[in-house]
């Protein structure tokens, strides 16, 4: 029986795919690099560092260039998360975290992102998460399974009583790379893989998720 629903922060929780789109395209721009929403897709759920190495098409860069991009990108970044308030979570996230909190679950997030701590705490959802795992917490990005193991192990769950919700094949890939159940949120061509595939959880119930997962992750 599972104990704990961890949960992907970018297109799970809320959706700041929009906010890195422009962030990562204004510095394409001023690199005079192309840069279009499909290259973007490939961006979805990998580290900055990796982002950048894809944005740059096989160039190769000294790491201080390296570091000083990401940081632009990240202050762009930054700069458009200011917007946000409890309004952009996603539709049925706030029902499903509460309904699972009152079941005894535990809850944690688990995101590549650096700036995760502050978009929950804007998302006004940080008192309901026992644990957060982001860009600082391991060395090895998804698709590795490290940061969803270290995450459960701040929960003290067992990776095989733990639940994992993705939006992105790489996280996908990590849970079952884990030992964990994988709730997949989006397009099967994307999230296929994962024991239990939905489009988004707008209606989903704590009970519902569990009925549909197989005996064993």
């Amino acid at each position: 029986m599972p104990k704990a629903f961890v949960f992907d922060l970018d297109g799970v929780i809320t959706d700041t795919a929009e906010f890195h789109y422009r962030a990562w395209k204004r510095l394409a721009d001023e690199e005079g690099i192309p840069f279009t929403r499909e290259d973007n897709e490939q961006l979805r759920g990998v580290s900055r560092r990796q982002s950048l190495l894809l944005l740059l098409k096989g160039r190769v860069l000294p790491d201080d260039q390296m570091e000083a991009l990401m940081a632009r990108k990240n202050d762009y970044y930054r700069a458009y998360l200011s917007e946000i308030t409890p309004r952009d979570l996603l539709p049925g996230v706030g029902a499903f975290l509460r309904e699972a909190r009152a079941c005894g679950f535990k809850l944690g997030l688990a995101s590549a992102s650096k700036n995760a701590r502050d978009v929950i705490v804007k998302l006004g959802i940080a008192d309901l998460m026992d644990a957060i795992g982001d860009g600082y917490s391991v060395s090895n990005p998804k698709p590795a399974p490290d940061l969803f193991i270290w995450v459960a192990g701040r929960l003290d769950v067992p990776p095989a009583q733990t639940v994992v919700f993705e939006d992105a094949e790489a996280g996908i890939e990590a849970a079952l790379a884990g030992g964990m159940y994988a709730v997949g949120l989006g397009p099967p061509s994307r999230v296929g893989k994962a024991h239990l595939v939905l489009p988004n959880l707008d209606g989903v119930t704590v009970s519902a998720v569990l009925n549909a997962l197989p005996e064993k992750p």
